[in-house]
């Protein structure tokens, strides 16, 4: 209860910073000492200080050549590396004597897990990890027998697997080496691999076609199990020009981005082109080398339509 409590307090303080924030922002906007006209320049642009700027969070870019990635959508499942698990067996049959290791507990390459007393020799002996990584079963405890049968399992979770469902109607344009970019299903993470096994076989129920992508795993993010969204990159299209699509705003049915000009920002119409869900191909309305919003962009279209607002007044 008390741990809820704190929670919701932290929340309400939380809401209570952000709105503070918003006022100040507001404040910071209309004291800038330029008055309402100067503020907005001439018609379509939107004049802001460097503080502001960076008060806002807004991120400036350059328009440049860039690659657009043609891709297949999937999903697909974090999975075990199961050439990265060790199964723990005795070398010979005998006593357990210690069990160093809990399920859990993470474990080095060469650190020794129990120590066994052979049944014909009565001597002891040690059974080290062969791998960097974490016990994630265990089913030995002192004064057990040990036999032939797994005592513990270490398994290195620094590479994981996604096992991609890919339909029967797709197959053909999946190949070894792909290069994938892994989501998580809300985006927040990325990360990049190659297709290394297609599976001969379709699974009975979904009849999909298994493929599998190895992945860098450094800080354990990627938990076995999760369900993910996966882009195959069938091909790489060089584009003249592309932006950022966050820097993309809707200002009257029309796609526009707001470049950085001498009277301030400019929102500009632009002509798009092909997109692959991070850069869109800009096929006019834009020159090479002009610095443009990529970020936090939509704070300008509301102070454009300010602007407009006061006008109509």
């Amino acid at each position: 209860m008390k741990s809820n409590t704190q929670l919701k307090k932290s929340i309400v303080h939380l809401l209570t910073c952000c709105f503070a924030i918003t006022l100040l922002s507001g404040q910071t906007f209309a004291e800038t000492g330029h008055g309402e006209e100067e503020e907005h320049g001439e018609e379509g642009h939107v004049e802001l200080t460097q503080e502001q700027i960076k008060h806002a969070g807004i991120t400036l870019a350059t328009v440049t050549s860039g690659t657009i990635r043609d891709v297949l959508p999937v999903y697909g499942v974090v999975a075990t590396n199961a050439e990265r698990v060790q199964s723990v067996t005795a070398r010979f049959d005998g006593v357990i004597r210690e069990v160093k290791k809990s399920v859990g507990d993470p474990v080095r390459k060469g650190e020794t897990l129990l120590t066994v007393e052979a049944n014909e020799s009565l001597k002891t002996y040690s059974i080290v990890s062969a791998l960097n990584g974490v016990i994630t079963q265990r089913h030995a405890n002192p004064g057990e027998q040990a036999s032939d049968t797994p005592l513990l399992v270490v398994q290195d979770f620094s590479t994981v697997w996604v096992e991609l469902s890919i339909f029967p109607k797709d197959v053909a344009q999946v190949e070894l080496g792909q290069q994938v970019r892994i989501l998580s299903l809300d985006s927040s993470r990325i990360a990049e691999g190659n297709i290394i096994y297609i599976a001969p076989l379709g699974q009975d129920g979904n009849q999909a076609i298994m493929a599998r992508v190895l992945i860098d795993n450094p800080n354990g993010t990627w938990k076995p199990g999760l369900f993910v969204n996966a882009q195959i990159t069938r091909a790489e299209i060089a584009a003249p020009m592309v932006i950022r699509n966050e820097a993309l705003q809707i200002v009257e049915d029309n796609p526009v981005v707001f470049v950085r000009g001498e009277e301030g920002f400019e929102a500009r119409t632009v002509t798009l082109g092909r997109t692959d869900g991070e850069l869109t191909e800009v096929v006019a309305g834009l020159s090479a080398d002009e610095v443009y919003v990529s970020k936090n962009s939509f704070i300008l279209k509301a102070e454009l339509g300010k602007g407009e607002v006061g006008d109509d007044d």
